[in-house]
């Protein structure tokens, strides 16, 4: 009832607001771009004409349009950080829309008398001032900026904005963390639409496949607006592609490096070209990046127990052996060495254009096609202790409690891919992204109206997978001496030897996910002045999305035992290498050959149905939404926007139901639905000129993924285990509340901070308890069940801090160097999180939420010459709940430290250098404590180096 209270009232508000809308006698619109001194539009500019107190801001585009203007001649005020205040004369005639094009200029400073300094950061302006007018809560970053990082992709670049944390995938960062809130809690979206994921079990958007240099620019919404999609829990980043400038550009870039981890070189390039025609209406700019880079990881990984059991020699009458167990310290009865080879190519293309067809009706089309190869190669030896009953007395060594000798089964793996033009010998994983939007901006009278509808999709596709095994079983010592370093070693080398590896296993893989989007909303703007002191509208408008996502696996196993009987009847290749990342006392040993694998003509295989039968799915998720509020500018100083969202979700999903792991049984289709009203306000004050103070209260959710929706149900009798899945999961929602201030510096920069609360219901964990009862069928009563469930609700309190200044104050040559640095820090805590004993868990922190971020970079800029050093540092954070509390999995802290530098050869041609992770930070997870290593995984250093041109005619 509260809500459909809330609901009513701000539909009252926004009747109002509508009815007070001025109606001229005599009047017209003014439509115009602003662009900086190479043409390139300017976004984030205030235009202003005081004496009607009627302002408006330009779009990323660097439009503007203000509208219902008495006739009559004005001038047109223009203000922007880091450039020169500007004032134009323009001339509105009734029933007719002025067109006028603006180009500002860097401001310059003149000290000491003699000096003169241009600030030239037109970078940092742009994402500034977008920053300083925007309604909500902004972070934004222009890819120039981005530039002065070496980032290669968008998700490297996204990382360095205040409150952004990303996760990894060999070395490059892959899922984004907003507010050190979970990947699957935030969205990312590219001109405003929802980004298709290609990950098979979640929503999330891989950002490592998208060039960093194929983007204009990144803005993060941490409180978004009612016209805005609500499926944005921690935040909403929105990715914007290239436009047309106002004139020709040419720009490419040409590199190459070296990766230390292998010495093996990577390349990369890539071009920008438009143009706009001679009577400035139609628009183009295409655009092409290419990277390839052959590197690798080196990785340890183990698993950690507290128990020990072995068996007596005895049984209990029924064939049951007795077993006995024994206190012990934790200890690893499962560890692994891995060694990955890899190469990843980037290729992506844009094609980006507009039409005016007059000063009121445009369109545009946006398109983006990106596409990564990422082949690999992995060579595994893991070595996992017995089975208790396999076990006895004189097998095992515990002394003082720790356990130092058992027999273990040792495995030694080799992943790879067949033999032809594309897999290499090795596992492709083809993913591609494509994105088209057709779009219109039109002004109808007093009515301003945009729309567009897009069709995106991503895909996931790796064919002709292979692994061959060869396994052993011996006697191993584990040394525990440092936990942070976990090893097992060989009691007697020569039970290690090639001939004692006997075939076990080789099997070919097929996976295949999809995800399909299509978009389509329109939005309506109308001028409305409550309070009399001039800028205010209305604003409402409607969205549809339609998704799908499928996912279709195989697997297959080939008995190979008669033709290879051991390690020793196979090529191979010894892989051991002293410069092991992880530490010389790591030697990684023999493994088949992947030539050899690939080259294998593998027919008649076994499917192998609990390889991929709870994977595969098909999920219909269809979102329709719409939404009114108001801007209204309550006094001088205060802005207040206040509106309300309504979200309908319709869901069908289609699993399988399985029995003994591999029967299939059917299938399951569950159809469900639920709506969301989500009111919010945001308040903008202006204590000063520079100076703003912003209040929000918004409504987000964050809908669940895919793979926990569907209502498969998988029997696993050999383990005694149920996966099921959960249909009638309900939407994660939470109520939220920001206060920032931010003050800007005429010098380009800003010093901001805030705190922000989210009072977070039905949050998604899985749980995992033991069946009461027969009602998964006869003998699964004491079955452990694993299922998705909501949790009752969650806390998250957080604070944020900023600072990017050029430190112009300081004296001489000092004066060149900039400052950037970004902190934040949420405390969470949530309930309703239940243990294997079904015991509800206190004092737990809500799962993937990092309790500190921070940035910082110096740098430092001449007219040639230009370098920065840059840290990005996470703290650790639960990464996945398990049983108790020694079970949970923890993602380690992370501190990267990057170097970059350019030279300015002349205007338009400049070299640079980047040399990323020199501290060779590895990705670590571990379990229970920090000292309990679970995963330890390092890249080494990425050396790049090249050339940048950039041509502008006005």
């Amino acid at each position: 009832m509260k809500s459909i209270k809330t609901l009513k009232f701000t539909l009252f508000l926004l009747l109002v607001a509508c009815c007070s809308t001025a109606i001229m006698g005599q009047s017209g619109n003014v439509k115009g771009t602003i662009s900086d001194e190479n043409g390139i539009n300017v976004p984030g500019a205030t235009v202003f004409i005081k004496t009607l107190k009627k302002g408006s801001v330009t779009d990323f585009d660097g439009t503007f349009s203000l509208i219902d203007v008495p006739t009559g001649t004005y001038s047109l005020f223009v203000s922007y950080l880091g450039y020169a205040d500007l004032e134009q004369s323009v001339t509105v005639v009734n029933n007719e829309t002025a067109v006028v094009s603006i180009y500002i200029t860097p401001k310059s400073v003149e000290l000491d008398g003699v000096d003169v300094v241009s600030y030239g950061l037109s970078s940092q302006s742009k994402a500034l001032n977008t920053q300083k007018t925007n309604l909500n809560i902004t972070n934004v970053v222009s890819t120039d900026q981005i530039g002065k990082f070496p980032d290669s992709n968008i998700g490297d670049a996204v990382k360095r904005i205040p409150g952004i944390t990303m996760q990894v995938d060999q070395g490059e960062a892959r899922n984004v963390i907003v507010r050190g809130l979970s990947p699957q809690l935030n969205s990312v979206t590219l001109n405003g639409s929802r980004i298709p994921s290609a990950e098979g079990d979640n929503r999330n958007v891989q950002m490592d496949l998208i060039p960093a240099d194929m983007i204009q620019t990144i803005e993060v919404s941490k409180a978004v607006t009612p016209d805005m999609d609500a499926d944005a829990l921690g935040g909403s980043v929105n990715l914007i592609t290239r436009t047309s400038s106002q004139s020709f550009r040419l720009s490419s870039t040409l590199g190459s490096g070296v990766n230390f981890i292998n010495d093996k070189l990577n390349y990369n390039g890539s071009f920008l070209l438009g143009d706009r025609s001679t009577n400035g209406k139609f628009g183009w700019m295409l655009s092409a990046s290419y990277n390839a880079s052959d590197f690798g990881s080196d990785n340890i990984e183990a698993e950690w127990t507290d128990e020990f059991e072995y068996y007596t020699g005895s049984d209990d009458g029924e064939g049951e052996p007795i077993l006995e167990e024994i206190d012990v310290d934790p200890y690893a009865n499962v560890f692994e060495q891995r060694e990955y080879l890899v190469q990843r190519i980037r290729r992506s293309f844009s094609a980006n254009m507009d039409y005016r067809f007059n000063a009121n009706n445009s369109v545009f089309l946006k398109t983006i096609y990106n596409w990564r190869d990422d082949r690999e190669n992995r060579f595994r030896v893991q070595s996992e202790m017995l089975d208790a009953e396999d076990i006895e007395e004189s097998d095992f060594t515990i002394t003082n409690g720790i356990v130092t000798r058992f027999p273990a089964e040792i495995s030694r793996e080799t992943k790879g891919g067949i033999d032809n033009d594309r897999n290499k010998n090795r596992r492709l994983e083809d993913q591609r992204m494509q994105n088209y939007s057709l779009g219109g901006k039109h002004l109808w009278g007093n009515l301003k109206v945009d729309w567009m509808t897009s069709l995106a999709k991503a895909s996931e596709e790796r064919l002709n997978e292979r692994y061959i095994v060869f396994k052993s079983e011996y006697s191993v010592l584990n040394d525990n001496t440092d936990s942070n370093y976990p090893l097992f070693i060989t009691e007697n080398v020569a039970d290690a030897s090639l001939d004692n590896f006997e075939y076990d296993e080789a099997t070919e893989e097929n996976q295949y996910t999809e995800e399909k989007d299509f978009n389509v909303f329109v939005n309506f703007e109308l001028p409305s002045d409550i309070f009399g002191n001039g800028d205010g509208f209305v604003k409402f408008g409607a969205r549809a999305r339609i998704k799908s996502k499928l996912r279709d696996n195989n697997f297959f196993e080939f008995d190979l035992e008669d033709d290879f009987p051991t390690l020793a009847s196979v090529p191979t290749n010894n892989l051991s290498d002293s410069k092991f990342l992880a530490g010389s006392q790591y030697e990684i040993g023999t493994f088949a050959d992947e030539k050899w694998l690939g080259a294998l003509n593998l027919v008649n295989g076994e499917s192998v149905p609990d390889e991929f039968l709870r994977a595969n799915f098909n999920v219909d998720e269809n979102v329709f939404a719409g939404y009114a509020m108001t801007n209204q500018k309550v006094t001088e100083k205060l802005s207040a926007l206040f509106g309300v969202r309504v979200e309908a979700t319709n869901i069908t999903a289609i699993g399988n139901r399985i029995a003994d792991e591999e029967n299939l049984e059917g299938q399951i289709t569950k159809e469900s639905s639920y709506t969301n009203i989500m009111p919010g306000m945001h308040l903008k004050y202006a204590l000063a000129e520079q100076t703003i103070l912003r209040f929000a209260w918004t409504n987000t959710l964050a809908r669940p993924n895919y793979a926990d929706l569907v209502p498969s149900v998988d029997i696993i009798s050999g383990d005694e285990e149920i996966v099921i899945g959960n249909p009638d999961l309900e939407a994660t929602t939470s109520m939220n509340f920001d206060v920032m201030g931010e003050h800007y510096f005429e010098s380009v920069g800003i010093i901001s901070g805030g705190v922000f609360y989210k009072n977070i219901d039905n949050f998604i964990y899985t749980s995992r308890t033991e069946t009461v009862d027969e009602a998964f069928g006869t003998g699964t009563t004491g079955y452990e069940l694993f299922q998705p469930l909501n949790g009752d609700g969650a806390k998250i309190f957080g604070a944020e801090f900023a600072f990017q200044r050029q430190l112009d104050f300081l004296p001489g040559f000092a004066r060149n160097f900039s400052l950037y640095v970004n902190y934040t820090f949420i405390s969470s805590s949530a309930d309703g999180i239940k243990n294997e004993d079904g015991e509800e868990r206190e004092n737990i922190d809500l799962p993937n939420t990092t309790p500190n971020t921070f940035n910082a970079s110096l740098g430092y800029n001449d007219k040639k010459f230009s370098a920065r050093l840059s840290t990005n540092f996470s703290d650790s954070y639960i990464d996945e709940l398990g049983g108790n509390e020694f079970e949970d999995r923890y993602y380690g802290t992370q501190l990267f430290v990057d170097f970059n530098a350019s030279f300015k050869v002349d205007k338009s041609l400049s070299f640079y250098m980047d040399l990323n992770n020199i501290t060779n930070q590895p990705l670590r997870y571990f379990q229970g404590v920090e000292s309990r290593t679970q995963q330890l995984e390092y890249y080494g250093q990425r050396l790049t180096f090249g050339l940048k041109y950039d041509l502008f005619k006005k």
